[in-house]
């Protein structure tokens, strides 16, 4: 159980931020951990551990500053999504066939995927979504006050999301649970309790085991098959009736006299279920929290909810960065804050560590949820790869805390069990407490 520990002073030389260990450490030692990063001159490299399997890997060069990391975002001929945007290192062909998909492409081809896409989230689509969405986060608040007290991961934070983006998507609700489960295993590789005994990164001399490899690299390759099947079988249905969902509209388009193979479509339909449930639950989850930990922001919103909410979702998502880092491609030469970059360099742009850089927010570590301005980068920075769902997440998250502090004024968060991960800033578990 990955549980708050009691900090300790770090020097510069302890920041691996390739380590496991680091990322077991508390909240606020990584946040100073980041504050010392920001400060050196230039990038740090940080290297993986070589894994059976996988080619070994040179690392990857840290942009923990929010202008180097707009920088790099605005550029996309520069600092390429190919061959991956997600995964620290690269992974073998056979892998790549389940998780390579549009966040892991640059234009044309990107763009003209996001456009099918793009349609079933504009905010005049979302808005005409909302009525259905506050159906849903009514009839988990109601369910939640029926049970009493206990996770709410469970029982409300993973919930919302995940019937929304599935209702999108025509998956029906008995299959709700399996993507649950197969998606934290997608997300949560790097943590035992997903896939049993990980590949243990503890820094560029850690040794790997062929056996402790090969079972996690079948776990994730074996959770992305079945989300493949998952996609396949709804496909062929949309294909020969479409119902006006999502897969509908996704595997019949026509995109300048080109379809979406079987596997295009699958590796796309695999992306929207992880994106659109697992960010916005842990944005769910860290704001009850927050509102727990910081009553006098509770109460700041509830003096005037409409008026607060959306600088209280902002807030929110930059306090908690729910996505951690994303990862970019050098395509050639390119100096970046005095910093040359070689062509074939691979950078991580730390969206975790902009959110909290000083020279840009005042009082960083701070919440405050009448922050003006917000340039947070928690949906990714400027550009093509701006995230697909802000709008859709937005929603969500006001929608259930109107329905939580409506009804539930006096409900509180304890201590998370965090998610075991550098990607996404999760927490598997959280109590939380009211008067029934």
């Amino acid at each position: 159980m990955a549980t708050e520990q009691q900090p300790v002073d770090l020097s510069p030389a302890d920041i691996d931020l390739s380590d496991l260990r680091f990322w077991e450490r508390p909240a606020a030692e990584r946040a100073r951990a980041f504050a010392m990063l920001r400060a050196e001159p230039g990038p740090r490299l940080f290297r993986l551990p070589k894994v059976p399997f996988l080619r070994q890997d040179p690392g990857a060069w840290a942009l923990v500053r929010h202008a180097d990391v707009l920088e790099a975002s605005r550029h996309p001929e520069i600092f390429s999504s190919e061959p991956s945007a997600t995964s620290p290192t690269d992974l073998p062909r056979w892998m790549d066939g389940y998780f390579n998909s549009m966040i892991d492409m640059d234009d044309p081809r990107h763009a003209k995927i996001r456009r099918i896409v793009s349609r079933a989230f504009t905010p005049k689509t979302l808005a005409k979504a909302e009525d259905d969405i506050a159906r849903r986060a009514g009839r988990i608040v109601d369910e939640l006050i029926a049970a009493g007290p206990g996770d709410f991961v469970a029982r409300v934070a993973m919930r919302l999301p995940v019937e929304v983006i599935c209702d999108m998507l025509g998956i029906p609700p008995r299959e709700h649970a399996r993507v649950v489960r197969l998606t934290n295993i997608v997300v949560g590789y790097t943590d035992p309790e997903y896939v049993g005994s990980p590949v243990d990164y503890t820094g560029a001399r850690a040794k790997v085991g062929r056996l402790r490899a090969a079972r996690l690299l079948g776990t994730v390759a074996l959770a992305g098959w079945q989300l493949h099947r998952l996609a396949a079988e709804l496909g062929r249905q949309r294909r020969a009736a479409p119902t006006g969902d999502l897969t509908s509209a996704l595997v019949n388009a026509n995109i300048d006299g080109e379809r979406l193979s079987p596997r295009e479509f699958a590796a796309f339909f695999l992306l929207l279920v992880v994106a659109g449930n697992e960010t916005t639950r842990t944005a769910i989850a860290h704001g009850l929290k927050l509102f727990t930990d910081h009553p006098e922001q509770r109460e700041l919103l509830l003096s005037d909810f409409d008026a607060r909410i959306g600088g209280a979702i902002e807030e929110i998502v930059r306090h908690s960065s729910p996505v951690v880092f994303m990862r970019r491609n050098l395509t050639r030469d390119h100096e970046l804050n005095g910093h040359l970059f070689k062509a074939g360099d691979k950078v991580t742009l730390w969206y975790a560590s902009a959110n909290r850089d000083e020279s840009v927010f005042t009082d960083p570590d701070a919440f405050d949820i009448t922050r003006s301005p917000n340039p947070h980068v928690g949906f990714g920075g400027p550009g093509p790869h701006f995230c697909l769902g802000a709008n859709l997440a937005r929603r969500e998250i006001a929608v259930m805390f109107r329905e939580l502090f409506t009804r539930v004024p006096d409900i509180r968060a304890g201590e998370p069990d965090r998610l075991l991960s550098s990607f996404i800033n999760g927490y598997k578990r959280l109590p939380c407490t009211f008067r029934s």
